[in-house]
């Protein structure tokens, strides 16, 4: 990266890495006056970036770094993560929990868009929403687009309130450890179902526990997967029933690099490759950058940007999250995840 490229990146991602100081300053404080971090680094950053982006629109100064902090540095971070996980836990998990989570995603996509049509949205739109719920948000959403020709409005609409309900969703989900009695386990699994992107899995599951943090991340990784399989069935669709449909592929778009290189991590530590010393220092770094990463993903969501979604969006983007989170929980007992 050469010099110029840096000076145009640095104010954005110095203003993520000061709401991320602020955020880490202010998990101290709450563990020095309650003993314990009630909220996390990785939820404050959230809160706090949400918090400026409501009250002040960054320029055309900003925008680069915090763009290149909410991706770039956020997949670095996750792949970063692959050190710290082992195959070990896929096998443990069970091929019951791989077919499942396919099972999960294939209901959810189609109830979810019968939901949407139901409500009257357009059958495009209707993709969009059923998509982004079912997998990864706003990277669905971005995916499928082109694949369906989705006008850019809808695009806009989409993503705009998936922001701000997987926001809504982080700082939610944990409260349904104690309602519903869920184990650490039965959690991460919840998560790893329901939470829209991956780096935000962390933040929903890091204050419950190492355990559900790790099992939602891998449990949320295997869904993130199942873009490639849908991307090329709505592709083959697209060709046969539209013509203005835009159905080329990528291998970016089917398999992230960063997916790649989370496993890639995940098989050099199951293969004892990585040694202790410098697995302590990847975590810890690993952690930093998802900090500053959920910063800017903070500021990429307005709040204001609810005015401009429609109320039948609004209901329908809801609905779709919780047939999610119905069908995980099912998915859950009927695997006797214990």
């Amino acid at each position: 990266m050469n010099r110029k490229r840096i000076a145009h990146l640095a104010p954005g991602i110095a203003l993520c890495a000061a709401i991320a100081l602020a955020a880490i300053g202010l998990q101290h404080l709450e563990e020095h006056w309650t003993g314990r971090p009630w909220l996390e680094a990785l939820v404050i950053a959230i809160l706090l970036g949400t918090l400026v982006r409501t009250l002040w629109t960054p320029d055309t100064r900003w925008v680069p770094g915090i763009g290149f902090s909410a991706k770039t540095l956020l997949e670095i971070a996750v792949m970063l993560l692959g050190a710290s996980i082992s195959f070990q836990a896929v096998l443990d998990a069970g091929l019951g929990l791989i077919l499942g989570i396919a099972v999960v995603v294939a209901l959810a996509i189609g109830m979810s868009y019968g939901l949407c049509c139901w409500l009257g949205l357009p059958k495009r739109m209707a993709v969009l929403v059923a998509c982004g719920n079912a997998i990864c948000g706003n990277s669905a959403i971005a995916a499928v687009a082109p694949v369906i020709g989705a006008k850019p409005q809808d695009v806009a609409s989409a993503i705009a309130f998936t922001a701000v309900l997987g926001v809504i969703v982080v700082l939610s989900l944990p409260l349904l450890v104690p309602l519903l009695g869920l184990s650490l386990t039965q959690y991460g699994v919840l998560a790893g179902l329901t939470v829209y992107a991956v780096p935000q899995v962390l933040a929903a599951t890091v204050p419950v526990g190492l355990v559900s943090a790790q099992l939602g991340t891998l449990v949320k990784l295997v869904r993130v997967l199942m873009l490639g399989p849908v991307v090329i069935g709505l592709s083959v669709l697209a060709r046969r029933g539209s013509p203005t449909a835009k159905p080329g592929l990528s291998l970016n778009r089917l398999v992230p690099w960063f997916i790649v290189g989370f496993l890639g991590l995940a098989l050099l530590r199951s293969l004892g490759a990585i040694p202790d010393a410098i697995l302590q220092a990847i975590v810890p770094a690993a952690t930093l950058l998802t900090v500053l990463s959920m910063a800017a993903l903070g500021l990429g969501v307005d709040l204001k940007a609810l005015r401009q979604v429609g109320a039948r969006v609004t209901l329908a983007v809801t609905l779709s999250l919780l047939v999610l989170i119905g069908i995980s929980l099912g998915l859950i007992r009927l695997l006797g995840v214990a």
